[in-house]
Order: structure tokens, then C-alpha cells, then sequence
């Protein structure tokens, strides 16, 4: 069997399908696995903010028009960047057992949050952390912030930043959590949906690779993410308001908490549902109307 995996070309990207490479290898010895690296929008215009490119998807696109026209056979993907709406041909055969679903810090002289001087700069390119750091500190200035992780610990020093902030799982697969200086707490900021979580796409139609791929499937962290994305589809996917969700699952109860705010963290909406885990695609809609109906539509209409 010979299969095609597309991923972009990042350092981190190309260690996670290296990962995932190596895991299907085990399963079939035989196969012959060819790596494409494919450039996305998101990794070609790196001057611009990720809302002026098209926000969420601008790290996707590419690899699932790849899929479609037969260039690729599976694409690996950080679920935090794919939109809630992917192309009806396509499928995620597998979702990979979860990293570390937290944001971190990583701060000049290990400067943890709680002890910033008013007006710190802050990097950052997710209007999601953005907007959760000024709802709890309003006097730190958030700058902008586009590259690989390295790129952006490395801005710490060339921009005179107090810290940046990313995620644990790209940090721990990177082989860098030495250099995080502090784990941030799910009460000051609640991740990305998806985030932390690898996922397999390919074609519908390829049901033998189906088949190797469900393999891989971690169903704890699937019905997360399901929960997570149908909260995420539910606002309406691709939506310019910070949001942000985890799913949780404990003895087959399944508890989802989400939030929408303003992009300056003015206003903030934060709730938490629980079900069961068959329930996870009804709990994202039932959340995301909560939220919605406690003044969610009203930060969408302005937008």
C-alpha cells in the first residue's frame, strides 16, 4: 500500500505527522508512506492578522483542496485550526489522544501573570487569548503576534515583549516545556476548541485507509472535540469573535463549558452544560443556544 500524508511545512506540524507517520508504520510495516509538505495561506502571509486572511481555515484549506483533487491521501491537522464546516467528501477517520489541552506563558525572567507590571506587552495572534487576558488585567497591551513557535519566543527579546502566550501541546512536542513559565488556569483561560488534539482526514470514500486510521482513534478525546466543534458549528463556524470551549469526559459524563466574548474581553459569556457522552453533538447546540440567548447574539450582530 502505498498513501501520501500532506502536512504544512512548520517544525511543529511536520513532527506531529512524523508522529502519526511512524504510529501508521506500526500498523502496516508494508506501506510505503510519502510525506507532502503543502503550503497554506496562513504559513504564506505571515504579516498579515489571521482575520484579515480569512480567519479560522487559513491553515487547512490547501491540505483539504489537496485531499479532494487527489494530490494527498490524509492530511494531519491541529483541530484547533479547522473550521467548523469542513467539505462534505471528507472525514476525520481518527482523532488522536489529546496533549495538553492548556494555554501557557512564556515570560522575560519568568514573570508569571499575576505579578505583571501595568501596560506589559503581551504577544499573541488568537483574539481568544486576547481578549481572555484584558477581561482579568485591561491595562496589559496585547501585541500582535504571527509565526512558528520559535519565531515568537524569539520576539520576546527582538520586540521587548514581558511574554507570550501558546499552547502546552505544541510547546511539550517541541521538546520546550522547560521553557514555559507558567500553566494557565482554566478559570483565567479556557483553550481553543479542539485544541491540544490531532486529527486524520481523508476522503469518504477511501474506506480501507478508514479502516487503518479508526485504529488510532482515541473515542475519550473524539467525543471532546465532537462536542467542542458542534459548539463551534452551532455559533455559526466561522464566526470573528474570540470562542472558546473544552470538553471533558469522566465515567461516560460528558461536561462541555464555552465562551464567546468581546474581541477587547469587554464583555465576556461563559457557560457549562453536562450530558452523556452519546449526547456530545446535542451538547455543543445546547451550549452554544445558552450562550446565544445570554447575550451571544447580540456580540454576533455586531460583528
Amino acid at each position: 500500500m502505498k498513501f501520501k500524508i500532506g502536512t504544512r511545512g512548520s517544525k511543529l506540524a511536520l513532527t506531529q505527522t512524523n508522529f502519526v507517520a511512524d504510529k501508521l508504520k506500526k500498523i502496516m510495516p508494508e506501506a510505503n508512506i510519502e510525506i507532502c509538505v503543502i503550503k497554506t495561506s496562513g504559513d504564506i502571509m505571515q504579516d498579515v492578522s489571521l482575520l484579515t486572511i480569512g480567519g479560522q481555515g487559513v491553515f487547512v484549506k490547501e491540505l483539504e483542496d489537496a485531499l479532494l483533487s487527489k494530490k494527498i491521501d490524509l492530511a494531519v491537522h491541529s483541530m484547533k485550526d479547522v473550521p467548523g464546516e469542513t467539505p462534505d467528501e471528507l472525514i476525520f477517520a481518527a482523532i488522536l489522544p489529546r496533549e495538553d489541552f492548556r494555554d501557557v506563558l512564556v515570560s522575560r525572567d519568568n514573570i508569571k501573570m499575576e505579578s505583571m507590571p501595568k501596560g506589559a506587552k503581551i504577544g499573541t495572534g488568537s483574539q481568544r487569548r486576547g481578549a481572555q487576558i484584558k477581561a482579568i488585567m485591561p491595562d496589559v497591551n496585547i501585541v500582535p503576534l504571527r509565526g512558528n513557535i520559535e519565531t515568537r519566543l524569539k520576539k520576546i527579546e527582538t520586540e521587548n515583549l514581558t511574554g507570550v502566550i501558546l499552547a502546552a501541546a505544541g510547546m511539550k512536542r517541541m521538546g520546550l516545556a522547560e521553557k514555559i513559565t507558567q500553566y494557565l488556569p482554566l478559570e483565567t483561560m479556557l483553550p481553543a476548541v479542539g485544541q491540544g488534539a490531532l486529527g486524520l482526514q481523508i476522503r469518504k470514500m477511501d474506506i480501507d485507509l478508514a479502516k487503518i486510521c479508526a485504529s488510532l482513534n482515541d473515542m475519550t478525546t473524539a467525543t471532546e472535540v465532537t462536542a467542542e466543534r458542534s459548539f463551534l458549528r452551532a455559533l455559526g463556524g466561522g464566526c470573528r469573535l474570540p470562542i472558546a470551549a473544552l470538553g471533558k469526559l469522566e465515567s461516560q459524563r460528558l461536561s462541555l463549558e464555552g465562551m464567546v466574548a468581546a474581541p477587547d474581553g469587554s464583555v465576556m459569556i461563559r457557560e457549562k452544560i453536562q450530558g452523556v457522552r452519546e449526547d456530545a453533538e446535542t451538547l455543543g447546540e445546547q451550549l452554544a443556544s445558552i450562550i446565544l440567548e445570554k447575550g451571544g447574539k447580540k456580540l454576533l450582530d455586531l460583528m
